[in-house]
Formats: C-alpha cells, structure tokens, sequence
C-alpha cells in the first residue's frame, strides 16, 4: 500500500491510500479519486517527503521507544497538534447478478472478436474511417483510436462507428 497526499484544482490538501503507484495512475485517469471537501474530480499528486526513520547507532540494540516533544517555553502558548485529515470517501461497489456476469462476458467477447478480426490502425482511425465510407480504399473492419472531438466530426459526417467497450481488470 502507497499513501498520497493530494491536492485538488480548489486547493483542498487530503492524503489517500492506494495498492501501488498503478492503481493511483488508474483511478485517477478514470476520474475515480475525488477530493472529499468539494468533490472535484481535478487532483494531483502533492510533494510528500518520504517517511524514512533515521539511521542512529542505538538501531542495532532494538526499537527504541519515541522521544517525547520538547516543551514550549515558559509563558509560550502550547502548540496543538495538526488536525487529522477527513476521511476519503468510499468509491462505489456492486455485487453483480449472473445476468450482469453474462452481459459483461458479451462485451468482453465483443471486443475480443473485433481486435482479432479487424485491422488496428491507431491514432490514423478517424483518416481510415473517412477512406472506407468515402470508397477511396476497400471496406474493412478497422479499430483504433479517436478524440472525443474526431468522434464528433465523423458521426456529423453520417460515418458509422462504435466505441470498444472498456472493461475493468479481470480480477475485479
């Protein structure tokens, strides 16, 4: 497990734990970690010292127990301690029907046909499409990538596509 400390787009500072580095950069393309003061979807990771214990030569006769924090001097304020950050919120689970099992089987086989039957033409798939519904080059089943905005333009065109379904990890 990996602690972050983040921050979002509004300059709220909240820490999160996540299985690794991965899962970080996963959920957060996906929009899934969210600042839990406002909710905003826009978080960065924050600079975070790491949590490294000092290398003395009283380690190798055991743990030691924490040394106590100094007094404030005579006539000073005592000083609080830092609030806890608030808890995360919870992301949102499910426990699948065997109806839902099968729909997600379906997609998953979908998408397993259309990448072993058609041709991958990457980044080149809105230029691609437009050759095969213009009739400048032979129809084919294609697949590839395309901006939100290029998906625009070819469906203004009357262009016929469909996007892959993207499924989460096989073991989720």
């Amino acid at each position: 497990m990996i602690r972050y400390a983040l921050n979002c787009d509004r300059g709220h500072v909240f820490e999160s734990w996540f299985q690794n580095w991965a899962a970080y950069d996963k959920q957060a393309k996906r929009a899934l970690v969210t600042c839990p003061v406002c909710g905003s979807a826009k978080v960065e990771k924050a600079v975070m010292a790491p949590n490294v214990a000092p290398h003395t030569a009283h380690d190798a006769a055991g743990p030691q127990s924490p040394s106590p924090a100094p007094a404030p001097p005579l006539g000073a304020p005592a000083l609080n301690p830092a609030p806890m950050p608030p808890i995360p919120p919870k992301n949102p689970v499910a426990m699948v029907s065997a109806a839902e099992r099968e729909l997600r089987q379906k997609l998953k086989e979908l998408r397993d046909h259309v990448t072993k039957n058609a041709n991958y033409v990457g980044a080149s798939f809105p230029e691609e499409a437009r050759k095969i519904h213009y009739g400048e080059t032979e129809r084919r089943s294609i697949y590839g990538e395309a901006s939100l905005d290029e998906a625009k333009e070819l469906h203004e065109e009357g262009i016929e596509f469909h996007p892959l379904p993207i499924l989460p990890d096989d073991q989720n």
